[in-house]
């Protein structure tokens, strides 16, 4: 059930985001948005903790902050699997990634006390 609130929310915030900044991210249909969440929540369980592992000597280094820089890496993988997805660049992935950090941290987790 947590997976399926995370994707949920993924996919409004990737909706959402497109429509209001259409400069920086293009999402082609909401199947797009809802199968880029799909896969994305698949990298972040499977590929996100072997990087996490890997960087943590710079992760340390930069106080947590390289951790926005592995989550803009895990959204530009994303859009190698789904093609209904593009940014304008990799300063668009950072910032979309500090956006889903904080919308899954204050709407995905609020029920878990």
């Amino acid at each position: 059930m947590h997976f399926l609130r995370k994707v949920i929310l993924t996919t409004i915030v990737f909706i959402v985001y497109a429509n209001l900044f259409p400069s920086q991210l293009f999402v082609a249909s909401w199947t797009a948005a809802l199968t880029g969440a799909v896969v994305l929540g698949v990298l972040n369980g499977l590929v996100k903790p072997i990087l996490k592992v890997l960087s943590f000597p710079l992760t340390i280094l930069t106080l947590g902050l390289f951790l926005l820089i592995l989550n803009g890496f895990m959204l530009s993988l994303m859009t190698w699997f789904v093609s209904g997805i593009t940014f304008a660049g990799f300063g668009a992935q950072v910032i979309l990634a500090l956006v889903l950090s904080v919308v899954n941290a204050t709407l995905g987790d609020a029920d878990r006390n």
